[in-house]
């Protein structure tokens, strides 16, 4: 079935819009905010890349924002329960009508080939673009790239660089530094390096500091972060998450906006190592560095895994790294190409000596944790009836 792109719904065209591929076309993004970027004022704009913690940190600094007074749009993906969720504005997720603005203003400016070719995140980040016009901060969270990112078609006047590990090599590289390096080319004026569990991070930064000099003749400033207990963080937060904060905090000071530390209290993450009961945790991480984390976090612990995972993820990985910590695991049933074959799951778990359980009722007494992707927190969340946030 084929639609109007110039005069559908925003529902329509997301849902014919294509969210995944195995190639980037910069190109089509880029001309599509050519054009659209002379009818838009585009505010100062806080870039976000990593592997992991985009989303915590993006929403940490945006709450603060919005509490101090500016006016701030937070873009991130996926979203868990509804797409409104994508795109923050003062301190809620962005209304039906919001949306369906941006939309329209997309239509009306952008030819018809080009709306056509734009993929769902390509035409998603043009809508957070559109909201944010006139805005006092703009916090732009990149989606698996950084360098041909769709958020990258913006320029950026700070950077925020979260935890760096391996995942997506299909697009980015096979090694820290070559994911590090395709991420940290996003950045244009200013990069701020967090929380690193690998040195190589840093030693890439020097590298693309260079190569962006070299290349566009522009000298990109590097502040890297060693000080992480200079503040004395809320227990509310996970220790990953007060990493991230941690960040937050260096961008403001960047921004010479003074610090208030209760006002972060108030920030409700979703899905990020959130209770959703006193025995019950979801966490959207789903690759071997949020794992790590989250073995942390549950030492001495047993706990009943609810688990799936894409097939491009390295999901051995990520069960021996929790094995120490799984009582049992229950394999959630997902329809979806992307889902790894279950029997490989089956086989990992029996190798790794896993107990394979099934679940049909929350047991008081066990303690659980949700983790593989937004996909397998979404499911659950509808099997269990906590769909409402």
């Amino acid at each position: 079935m084929k639609i109007n792109f110039s005069l559908a719904s925003l529902q329509e065209v997301l849902r014919y819009k294509t969210m995944y591929y195995e190639k980037i076309d910069f190109s089509i993004v880029e001309k599509s905010w050519e054009i659209l970027s002379s009818k838009i004022k585009v505010p100062y704009v806080i870039h976000i890349v990593g592997t992991n913690g985009k989303g915590s940190t993006g929403r940490f600094l945006s709450y603060y924002l919005y509490k101090k007074g500016f006016k701030t749009l937070h873009y991130s993906s996926p979203h868990i329960l509804k797409f409104n969720e994508r795109i923050w504005i003062n301190g809620k997720d962005s209304s039906d009508e919001e949306l369906e603005f941006a939309n329209k203003k997309i239509q009306e400016f952008i030819p018809l080939n080009l709306l056509e070719k734009l993929t769902y995140f390509e035409y998603t980040t043009l809508l957070a673009l559109v909201l944010s016009s006139d805005f006092d901060y703009l916090v732009l969270e990149a989606g698996l790239g950084g360098e041909f990112d769709a958020t990258n078609v913006v320029e950026n006047n700070l950077s925020l660089i979260t935890t760096i590990g391996l995942d997506h090599q299909n697009f980015l590289g096979n090694t820290i530094e070559e994911i590090a390096r395709t991420k940290m080319r996003s950045a244009d004026n200013k990069m701020l390096i967090g929380y690193q569990q690998s040195e190589e991070v840093y030693k890439t930064a020097l590298k693309v500091k260079n190569e962006i000099k070299e290349e566009f003749h522009k000298d990109i400033s590097i502040k890297k972060l060693d000080d992480f207990l200079k503040y004395n963080l809320s227990d509310k937060f996970a220790s990953y998450l007060k990493y991230n904060l941690h960040l937050v905090i260096a961008c403001l000071e960047e921004l010479k906006i003074h610090i208030d530390e209760k006002i972060f209290e108030e920030v409700k993450l979703f899905g990020r190592c959130q209770k959703i009961a006193s025995n019950i945790t979801i966490d959207v991480g789903h690759n071997p560095l949020a794992a790590s984390f989250l073995v942390k976090e549950f030492e001495n612990k047993k706990i009943h895994l609810i688990y799936n995972s894409y097939k491009d993820k390295d999901y051995k990985k990520v069960l021996e790294i929790l094995k120490p910590i799984i009582k049992k695991i229950t394999l959630l049933e997902l329809e979806d190409e992307r889902i790894v074959n279950k029997n490989n799951l089956l086989e990992i778990c029996q190798n790794l000596n896993i107990i394979v359980d099934s679940i049909k009722k929350i047991n008081p007494d066990e303690y659980y944790l949700v983790f593989g992707s937004f996909l397998v927190v979404e499911k659950f969340l509808k099997n269990m009836g906590f769909d409402e946030k």
